[in-house]
């Protein structure tokens, strides 16, 4: 057994502590997926739980948005390691005082997720529970696998997409606000970046991952693993337009908080110095990969001490 190195944590303390308890008995851990070889084909395969309460309100989103934010959480991790995908297995907890239409609802979004894909919904289970909750296991395959590991120093640090738009939108829900239509997609509807993961992996990715918890968690991972330091450049960042309202409402600058908000679903990548970048679709240059360890966040030339999110906060 061993643990790929994981940023600080309370969540990390546990997956390290996990697989020293399991020894022997587990593969290597702490990437998006793991991944096996059956017959000449890698399968990239991972899991991943959404929660009433801890990933999100049913006062929120309709019961469809709660199926495709999960399973699009799961598909994430296939994107972070170049992945496609090939389908979704749901297990679903439901509390038993709800009606069987809710079931039916929640798995039409799993199944629009997994079709945006080019996934079909494999299978799963029922069972009745307290919360609402979904886990999806997510089944891929992977021709050139691009784990976290793996970042070269002298590398360019690239994030797909837009930052930030998610945490808008939750923002606005905590201050009773009603989010704007574009930071509420951002929330109930994600797009995994499975083809951008693919043709990044394609063009000599030396290291990747989704970016779950944030930026200003993910990269630590990013360097743990590859055993490098970052830099990062918050006023290069690519966000969202909803971002500069919450920003101000929560007093942070808008860089920070999309560094801070969670669940964007973009992509974190490590790129040779020479890659140019691209117009196949939204991709900019946020740092660089330097000797040491750990990440460091610099914003109108002052260094800043950030933190992503944290599930057991």
């Amino acid at each position: 057994m061993s643990v790929i190195p994981l940023g600080r944590g309370p969540e990390f303390d546990r997956i390290r502590a996990i697989a020293r308890r399991l020894g022997a008995h587990a593969a290597e851990l702490g990437d998006d997926c793991a991944l096996v070889d059956v017959g000449g084909t890698t399968l990239a395969l991972s899991t991943d739980v959404s929660v009433e309460g801890v990933h999100f309100q049913r006062d929120w989103l309709s019961p469809q948005e709660i199926g495709w934010r999960a399973t699009a959480a799961a598909l994430s991790d296939l994107a972070g390691m170049g992945a496609s995908a090939l389908g979704v297995l749901a297990a679903l907890v439901v509390p038993p005082v709800e009606k069987p239409a809710l079931f039916a609802a929640l798995m039409e979004g799993v199944g629009a997720a997994a079709a945006s894909t080019g996934g079909k919904v494999l299978g799963g289970d029922l069972s009745r529970g307290d919360a609402l909750s979904l886990t999806i296991t997510v089944v891929g395959t992977a021709e050139r696998p691009v784990p976290r590991r793996g970042a070269q120093v002298g590398d360019r640090l690239w994030v797909t997409g837009q930052l930030g738009g998610a945490r808008a939108a939750l923002e606005a829900w905590k201050g009773g606000r009603t989010p704007a239509p574009g930071a509420r997609e951002r929330f109930a509807k994600p797009v995994p970046q499975l083809q951008a993961g693919q043709w990044l992996a394609r063009q000599g990715a030396t290291a990747m991952l989704d970016l779950s918890d944030g930026l200003a968690g993910d990269a630590a991972h990013l360097a743990a693993a590859s055993k490098v330091g970052l830099v990062v450049d918050i006023g290069a960042l690519p966000l969202h337009p909803d971002v500069l309202r919450e920003a101000f409402a929560v007093g942070e600058t808008p860089g920070v908080f999309a560094a801070r908000g969670g669940e964007d679903f973009e992509l974190l990548v490590a790129m040779p110095r020479t890659f140019p970048g691209t117009d196949e679709f939204p991709l900019s240059c946020v740092g660089d990969v330097h000797p040491g360890n750990g990440v460091a966040y610099f914003e109108d030339g002052f260094e800043l001490r950030l933190d992503g999110y944290d599930h057991f906060a």
